[in-house]
């Protein structure tokens, strides 16, 4: 076994171990790996940078630019909006009205801003009807996953995997050839969460500590999950020793780390991470400044007033048609 395995063996190791030990962000354990590479002569710097010249990779960079946008104008909120029932209903027509119709839409969406912005809602109309949410959010993720199997743009990987067959010298997908196979194992999937979740998944109630609207001085505070982002300041920083009130005018009213640790007294002593949800009540200028930085990603309750106007969603949707017919 020569230096270079051991090299990359233990290389690749260390990155596992650094990747569960969840100490600095993926990104950054990735491109370290990487620059080690370079520097014991495994890559050259032509191979390290060949990988972002793949015609795939610069896909997948543009499919999430579009993917952005299309959240950004407020579309896909308005469309989940529609196919939510109102008044009394069971959990199975409500899934086979929301799920079909979900994994349609992330087979031309990247599955991340689907996600992010259905699941709020589906769990604030959850609590309305008073159903369990556990109901919908698992199912939500499976199908967004289904979905993306279906086309060539529904997920990054189909799109990475068609860039190496390219440089590779052969016929690469065309848009809907995946669906061949892909749409079967999506029906099938979808089928079996109709059939099974109910039984299988918790029957937990939506929480209520933390109510949707509060009345403070006259001026209406509402309820607003904002999940830490990369250039929040006070990453690593106890919330004590962080004055969240004073740099963003709200009252942080509960925690929710990423690794499924609730806190709702003590607050001020919990050291705050990537990733984590903080619970908030926010006046109505948080959303409008805060909803499209890098600080956070906002999950409201989906009661937030629609600044985006009709013209700019259907400008975004045309967008979407006209990329799915030009591939």
């Amino acid at each position: 076994m020569t230096f270079e395995i051991v090299f990359v063996l233990l290389s690749l190791l260390g990155m596992v171990a650094a990747l569960i030990a969840d100490k600095m962000r993926p990104g950054m354990i990735l491109f370290s790996v990487v620059v080690l590479f370079l520097c014991a002569g495994i890559l050259t710097p032509k191979e390290m940078l060949e990988g972002f010249s793949n015609k795939g990779m610069i896909t997948v960079a543009l499919l999430f630019l579009v993917s952005e946008g299309i959240r950004q104008s407020g579309t896909l909120g308005q469309v989940i909006k529609k196919l939510l029932p109102q008044g009394k209903t069971t959990v199975f027509k409500a899934q086979l009205r929301i799920l079909p119709s979900v994994a349609f839409i992330s087979a031309f969406l990247n599955n991340t801003p689907v996600v992010v912005i259905f699941a709020p809602i589906i769990k604030h109309w959850a609590k309305s009807v008073n159903l369990p949410a556990t109901k919908f959010l698992i199912p939500l993720s499976y199908v967004t996953i289904l979905g993306g199997i279906c086309t060539l743009i529904g997920t990054s990987t189909n799109l990475v995997v068609h860039g190496m067959i390219l440089e590779a010298g052969f016929e690469g997908f065309s848009m809907f050839e995946l669906g061949k196979v892909g749409i079967f194992i999506a029906i099938a999937g979808i089928i079996y969460i109709f059939l099974f979740s109910k039984r299988l998944l918790p029957d937990a109630r939506p929480d209520t500590a933390v109510p949707d609207e509060e009345v403070e001085e006259g001026e209406k505070l509402h309820r607003v999950e904002a999940v830490l982002g990369a250039r929040f300041p006070g990453i690593n920083k106890k919330l004590k020793d962080f004055n969240f009130q004073r740099h963003y005018g709200a009252e942080v009213k509960e925690i929710k780390t990423r690794n499924g640790q609730r806190f709702v007294t003590n607050l001020e002593e919990v050291v705050l991470h990537e990733g984590d949800t903080l619970v908030v009540m926010a006046d109505d200028t948080f959303i409008p400044t805060w909803g499209e930085s890098s600080v956070f990603v906002l999950l409201t309750n989906g009661n937030e007033p629609d600044t985006t106007g009709k013209k700019k969603r259907w400008f975004a949707l045309l967008l979407l048609v006209l990329m799915i017919v030009g591939a």
